[in-house]
């Protein structure tokens, strides 16, 4: 179990840091791995988790700070990383505790050297609740915490043929040029003298390596050692750090006008960048659209950028010098807005595309561009907190599917604090909060934002958004157990406000709230009516979400009216809706349908298993109710029927090894066949 990076190239030499690292973990519970940057901390620190892996029963999981500027997302970063996805109003700290408190894993938090008091007082909280927890973090300077045992990296050795540094430089050549010999007495002598004159350095070595494709390693060679006697006298630096900063200035210098500028404009973003983006935002003045995507491929090859599956990726110390080149033309600014501004419509785009075919791609984008999306946030609740209302408004309709409540309520909190003027932007976000907090529990407060968002939706006079407020209000009076008055509160909208989906898609989100109170009250010919009406809409749409819930709807009608094959179809088509749209809530109330289906055939150990898996989403996202309250004498019902037809210890064994399986894979399972 784990969520460790994927990385392409192979890991060269550190065969006796390894084995000191390795011996450091089993001997402390915080490990520091310091350095300066480029020098390989988060390789060593990688390469380190996927060799003690079976050292640890729940897993090793990956948290990476480096896109962190402040400390306001740090927990729910960390949260991210060890796939914790909270629906509770408990602080994410607080969530993490719990989480972390059974179990024996190992985390790794990557670049730290921006919140190093904040993470030295995470982890020792941390540390403190849960005994099975070790960290191993990387930063250019130790965190301080209580316990701590730093661990300095040393550039790789340079300065013969058999050296790491020197074997870094092949591997890498082979896949820039592949075809290039670098046998020949002068080409090695060449290699060695670029290895010594960078210290070793692997982010230097490896830019060097990339001008291969061009120019021999003799002419590397008179290059490297022009530009760096140009800094002999610079004390400011140490020799290591002159060494890699001479490398991506030259790298830098290397560039076409074009490049370093795209490089530049780069900065901005926190994450993986895809081309759309970019051009988006980078294009300008002597960089057009059109240049963009060469741009990139360009500065590929040339290793500032990384490839990865969707986009490319900048390493934090190359982003850091692209950013000091921004500032040096003024530009830091204006690109920090265009930026925001970019990931703003973004968002709006979402929301108004989430009604079609598109719906499961917009969750993704969302889900890939987070980071992104809160750096966003973060400069327009300064520079234009209108922007950042409607933007968190819409936003928070993906963020409560995907598991980020509690962003979602922290940055709607922030605007709906900020003295706005009412409107369609203040009526969404008071609904896209009411929504979070009924998520996270907290009903009494999403009652009354339903009420304001109720008031507020009357001023707008808009039917879209009387829709919402009554989606936001019968939701939670659906989770508070009363289902009367959640039936009331959205049949009347519904009724009074009969407008196509495509012009409200609210609609939508009514009928899921009606048909869950209709058969919450026992009124299952009335629901089975109303489920099949929606999956006709939904259908119609080419949408997931509304879809997914009256599949939900018709297994669990099918189970209490005694067709529990009707039932298995149904849940599964759930699952695999659910999983498309990362909606991990959505998925472990499937589970439990689907356990139910499975235990009403007769299968009691099959049945464990989904159950077993389920019980594995719901501790990822801490709900307390696991779903509508109804709910708990049927699941109650449905176990008991799958024990008799086991037998205890084989059901107790069987639910067992599913809850501690990894989560994906006993979806995997679930959703792939009929279960043995």
């Amino acid at each position: 179990m784990g969520n460790l990076p994927v990385v392409t190239t192979s890991f060269v030499g550190r065969s006796n840091e390894l084995v000191s690292v390795e011996r450091a973990l089993r001997d402390h519970r915080l490990v520091t791995l310091t350095g300066s940057g480029g020098v390989g901390k988060s390789r060593l620190a990688l390469r380190t988790a996927e060799r003690v892996q079976e050292d640890y029963a729940d897993g090793v999981w990956w948290a990476d700070l480096s896109h962190l500027h402040d400390d306001q997302l740090l927990s729910t970063t960390v949260c991210d990383g060890v796939g914790l996805l909270d629906h509770s109003p408990r602080r994410p700290v607080a969530a993490l505790c719990e989480w972390l408190s059974e179990r024996r894993l190992l985390l790794v938090l990557d670049c730290c050297e921006r919140l190093v008091g904040p993470c030295a007082q995470l982890v020792a909280e941390l540390l403190l609740a849960a005994p099975g927890l070790t960290v191993l973090a990387t930063s250019r300077e130790p965190l301080g915490a209580p316990g701590e045992h730093p661990m300095e990296v040393p550039p790789l050795s340079a300065g013969d043929e058999g050296d790491d540094a020197v074997r870094l430089f092949h591997d890498r050549a082979a896949a820039v040029a592949p075809g290039l010999r670098l046998d020949a007495p002068d080409s090695a002598a060449a290699v060695e003298e670029i290895c010594r004159r960078l210290d070793g350095i692997p982010l230097a070595v490896e830019l060097a390596c990339a001008q291969l494709r061009g120019s021999s390693a003799q002419e590397i060679t008179g290059r490297l050692a022009s530009s760096m006697d140009e800094l002999t006298d610079d004390t400011a630096w140490p020799r290591r750090h002159r060494a890699l900063r001479t490398t991506i200035g030259w790298s830098h210098e290397l560039c076409a006008p074009l490049e370093r500028l795209l490089w530049a404009r780069l900065s901005v973003f926190r994450g993986v960048v895809m081309v759309p983006d970019a051009e988006a935002v980078c294009a300008g003045g002597p960089l057009g659209a059109e240049a963009i995507a060469p741009a990139l491929e360009r500065l590929a090859d040339q290793s500032v950028l990384r490839r990865t599956e969707d986009g490319y990726l900048m390493l934090d110390t190359l982003r850091e010098y692209g950013a000091m080149w921004l500032a040096e033309l003024a530009e830091d600014s204006l690109f920090t807005d265009r930026h925001a501004r970019h990931f703003a419509q973004v968002a709006v785009q979402a929301f108004a595309g989430w009604l079609g075919p598109s719906q499961v791609a917009w969750y993704h984008r969302i889900a890939d561009t987070h980071g992104d999306l809160c750096a966003a946030l973060d400069h327009l609740l300064a520079e234009d907190p209108e922007r950042a209302m409607e933007m968190a408004g819409c936003a928070g309709l993906f963020w409560s599917c995907c598991g980020h409540l509690h962003q979602a309520r922290r940055y709607l909190e922030r605007v709906l604090a900020l003295p706005l003027s009412a409107g369609p932007h203040r009526t969404r976000a008071l609904w896209a909060l009411g929504i979070t907090l009924t998520l996270q529990g907290d009903h009494e407060a999403a009652r009354r934002t339903g009420e304001e968002c109720h008031h507020a939706a009357r001023r707008d006079a808009d039917p879209e958004a009387v829709l919402l407020a009554a989606h936001s209000m019968s939701f939670t009076y659906l989770m508070m157990g009363k289902p009367h008055t959640a039936h009331s509160v959205s049949d009347h909208a519904l009724r009074h406000h009969p407008c196509d989906p495509a012009d409200a898609p609210s609609q939508l989100r009514c009928r899921v709230i009606r048909l869950f109170s209709l058969s919450a009250l026992g009124r299952l010919d009335e629901a089975y009516e109303e489920a099949t009406r929606l999956q006709r809409i939904s259908l119609r749409f080419g949408e997931h979400w509304a879809r997914a819930y009256a599949d939900h709807q018709l297994a669990l009608i099918h189970l209490l009216q005694g067709r529990p094959r009707h039932a298995e179809s149904h849940a599964r088509a759930m699952l695999a809706s659910k999983h498309e749209l990362h909606d991990s809530l959505g998925i472990a109330l499937g589970l439990d349908l689907l356990a139910g289906a499975i235990a009403a055939q007769g299968n009691g150990v099959a049945a464990a298993r989904a159950s077993g898996t389920g019980h594995t989403y719901w501790r990822m996202i801490g709900h307390p109710h696991r779903g509508t309250p109804e709910l708990g004498a049927i699941r109650e019902q449905w176990e008991l029927r799958a024990r008799q037809a086991a037998g205890d210890s084989a059901y107790e064994r069987a639910y067992r090894r599913a809850s501690a399986d990894d989560a994906e894979r006993g979806l995997a399972h679930a959703l792939e066949r009929r279960l043995p």
